[in-house]
């Protein structure tokens, strides 16, 4: 007799295979004009209209705001349900309740933050018309909810046999904290630059650079400066740590890795300052003779992926580009006057400090005024008992909360706590993004945009007027003393908070003589800056390569502009390469033919990143091997291991090129020697991964595109959510990034309707729909397609009506 858990097994095959079979489709999809649909809904105070064109895409009008968010809510969830329920799980710190003990880890980290109490807090002082927006929306999520049944839900409901509560603002809230924690986390390189404080001062600032000569500078320039030395430089060997603090932290880096992989989210740069691209350029410089503005986030792939498509229209408002599931309103896009992008600016809003406890009484720490007691938080983290058994068990975190904030980190006696905007109720990261959608000018977008206090963007912004603008906006603190850059005493007031630069003190440039504005979060402002932003910014290669080319034509158009977006240049690799080649052809080659061949290649290569490309794997391998070698013996195993933020390229591009004596490892006589090991290092690793086949070397075999989804790899129900994995051209340190970007867009405030979006999958969440991977080819060849936006161009584009009617 078949045993109860087999019988669940295969209950959960063939739901889930009925559910995929018929798609789950809430929208009726076909490629023929539809006649109107009408779904009645509770809530609604009059009919909306929400029209779906080839890709899906909703196009929701309504006759006043609440009525819009309601149904912009209900749509997104058609589309877009475990998804949303599974971001709102990974902040709150609820996975184990579906996923059991795999995900604990990743709980207890989330349950650290107290992200939970944080939205709940946040969520009851919304400004006026968040809060309508917020609640509308969180009515609609749920009269979606509210309409399945067992047999319509997502599969993924099916697989892991739950329904999903109620949404609430709080919910909407929570993807906002995502962002920031993945868009900030300079907490970790804090502790690490600590164990940085033994070497000498020249070789910190060797490995830690912060200006180059392909720098594009946004805001002021590199003048003298009367700043004061970083903090690092005056760290005191105290506060230097043994390898043990060193190995807690990587093992918090490994869940922290677990978690955004499951998202899609991670990124290898420990520092994850998060990387994007967008840029704005003036009539001026355009063929039409009105701005242009190009945008294209980079997050992890993903299926789906963050960002989903919608536009939405009410009396007052007409706004069209990309949302986050969850999210009311449009994040990146524009209205009929103006555009916007963003990209990560990457400030320094995380201090780490050393608290003191007392050995007699763990449960108090050391302030200026004297002993204090800790805060205690009881978390109570539900954990599921199995795959086949739904039921879960409860288990404790206590969580210690110190004047600075919580314990993130502890190793023996040292215990670190950590200060950080995102857990600070006041930091709303949806406000004044959200009031930018109805910005008419750039007054009113900075205006508006002052109320954001999210991770701090690098807005890029065009009008219909032909104007230009930057905006470095967000929440950054004021220390008392120090930049924050190591861990401060806790004991005493030194890393105190005193406020946040000012609005109006951000950097920002409105309609710059240049007529040309480029972020790709590179260092953004000179040295005359007045004010501390961060030591740390990405590589300066793909806005250098961006700026460059915008600047090789004197009329732009958006074919330029996607041109640009699929560019695959590598500036790392060319003069990974260059310099190689030099030191290398000073050798005696002729005996060894490879190493000759190696040269010859190396001199003609032309810097691209291509799938086809038999140079770039080796000099990719080749660059990764020349660095831990060099880096190993200056820094130790385990730091060298976990060494890969954004400065380590730009300190291998000095060390390669300039080859100073003092970081030539001990067992090499010259850096040929150096080179030609590291060559043999690439081949070796290449080798491993590739085969010993070597017409199997090439770049499109090494890196490929993969969407992971978090029940993919589970046996026969996974396959739904599989996408095979395939070669894409391009790197991490190339204008196009890959499988990583997230999204393109290119506005057009010339004539809207010109406007092109693309998706890397597509808009729909559910394996059954057609929409689920329809742009998936548009996003491979960098062809984003048009994204209508007037009336007639959207009815034009219409394939289906669904009107959305109030109950009477």
């Amino acid at each position: 007799m078949m045993n109860s858990k087999l019988r669940k097994i295969i209950f959960v095959i063939v739901t889930v295979s009925l559910c995929a079979i018929a798609g789950v489709i809430q929208f009726p999809r076909s490629g023929a004009q539809q006649a109107n649909n009408s779904v009645t809904l509770p809530g609604l105070r009059d009919r909306v209209s929400v029209r779906r064109d080839e890709r899906g895409i909703p196009y929701v009008e309504a006759g006043n705001d609440e009525d819009l968010y309601f149904a912009q809510g209900y749509v997104t969830a058609s589309d877009r349900l475990w998804q949303m329920d599974l971001l709102r799980r990974t902040v709150r710190g609820e996975l184990s309740e579906i996923f059991g003990q795999t995900t604990l880890g990743e709980d207890k980290r989330h349950r650290v933050f107290g992200f939970a109490g944080i939205l709940e807090e946040s969520a009851a002082r919304l400004p006026a018309n968040l809060s309508l927006a917020l609640n509308a929306y969180g009515k609609g999520v749920n009269a979606f909810i509210d309409s399945r049944n067992e047999q319509n839900m997502p599969p993924e409901f099916a697989i892991l046999q739950y329904k999903p509560r109620h949404w609430t603002p709080a919910d909407s809230l929570a993807v906002g904290k995502l962002l920031a924690e993945y868009l900030s986390s300079t907490w970790k390189l804090d502790i690490m630059r600590a164990f940085l404080a033994a070497l000498p001062k020249e070789k910190r600032d060797a490995l830690l650079p912060e200006t180059s000569s392909l720098d594009v500078l946004v805001v002021g320039s590199d003048r003298p400066t009367s700043k004061t030395a970083r903090e690092s430089d005056r760290l005191p060997r105290s506060i230097v740590r043994e390898a043990r603090t060193m190995a807690a932290l990587n093992d918090l880096i490994g869940s922290e890795r677990r978690s955004l992989e499951r998202l899609g989210f991670f990124s290898e740069t420990l520092e994850s300052l998060q990387m994007s691209n967008n840029w704005v350029v003036s009539g001026k410089r355009t063929a039409s003779g009105k701005p242009l503005l190009a945008n294209d986030p980079h997050i992890p792939a993903a299926a789906p992926g963050i960002w989903y498509q919608t536009e939405l229209a009410a009396p007052g408002l007409h706004v069209a580009g990309v949302t986050f599931p969850g999210v009311p309103g449009i994040v990146l896009g524009h209205n009929d006057r103006i555009a916007w992008g963003a990209t990560n600016l990457g400030p320094d809003v995380q201090d780490v400090y050393l608290e003191k406890f007392d050995k007699e009484n763990p449960n108090r720490y050391l302030t200026p005024t004297g002993w204090r007691e800790v805060q205690v938080r009881h978390e109570q983290i539900k954990v599921r008992k199995s795959f086949t058994d739904a039921s879960t068990e409860t288990q404790t975190l206590d969580v210690t909360v110190t004047r600075h904030g919580p314990i993130i980190l502890e190793k023996d006696s040292n215990r670190y706590a950590l200060r950080w905007t995102a857990l600070d109720p006041a930091s709303l990261e949806s406000a004044g993004l959200f009031d930018v959608n109805r910005a008419r000018n750039w007054k009113e977008f900075t205006d508006l945009l002052s109320r954001y206090g999210g991770p701090t963007q690098n807005f890029v912004y065009a009008d219909v007027d032909g104007h230009i603008g930057y905006y470095g906006a967000g929440r950054i603190p004021i220390r008392k003393s120090g930049d924050g850059s190591v861990p401060y005493d806790g004991s005493t007031d030194d890393g105190e908070w005193v406020g946040y630069i000012p609005f109006e003190k951000l950097p920002h440039v409105y309609d710059p003589p240049s007529g040309l504005i480029v972020t790709a979060n590179q260092r953004v402002v000179g040295q005359d800056y007045p004010y501390f932003l961060s030591h740390v910014w990405a590589q300066p290669y793909r806005a250098r390569r961006i700026f460059n080319l915008l600047s090789e034509k004197p009329k732009l158009t958006t074919d330029d502009f996607r041109r640009i977006q699929g560019d695959v240049y590598s500036f790392a690799g060319v003069t990974f390469a260059r310099a190689a080649t030099k030191t290398l052809k000073s050798l005696n080659t002729a005996t060894d033919e490879k190493l000759s061949d190696l040269v010859t290649t190396f001199e003609g290569w032309d810097g691209m990143m291509i799938v086809d490309s038999r140079i770039a794997p080796i000099v990719e391998e080749m660059r990764s091997a020349f660095r831990r070698r060099v880096l190993k013996p200056a820094l130790g195993a385990d730091l060298a291991k976990t060494y890969a933020w954004p400065e380590s390229d730009l300190f291998v591009d000095h060390i390669v090129s300039d080859q100073p004596r003092e970081w030539l490892p001990k067992e090499f006589s010259t850096y040929g020697d150096l080179l030609r090991a590291s060559y043999d290092d690439a081949r070796q690793s290449l080798t491993k991964t590739l085969g010993p086949d070597e017409s199997q070397w090439i770049w499109g075999n090494m890196v490929k595109a993969r969407f992971p989804h978090p029940l993919a790899q589970a046996p026969l129900i996974g396959l739904q959510f599989t996408i095979p994995p395939f070669p894409l051209n391009g790197a991490g340190e190339t204008v196009n990034v890959g499988a990583n970007v997230s999204m393109r867009l290119i506005a057009d405030p010339s004539d809207w309707d010109k406007t092109l979006n693309g998706l890397p999958l597509g808009e729909s969440g559910v394996p059954g729909s057609p929409h689920w991977k329809d742009q998936l080819d548009d996003w491979r060849n960098v062809t984003p397609r048009v994204f209508p936006f007037s009336k007639a161009a959207v009815e034009s584009a219409t394939k289906e009506v669904v009107i959305l009617a109030p109950t009477k």
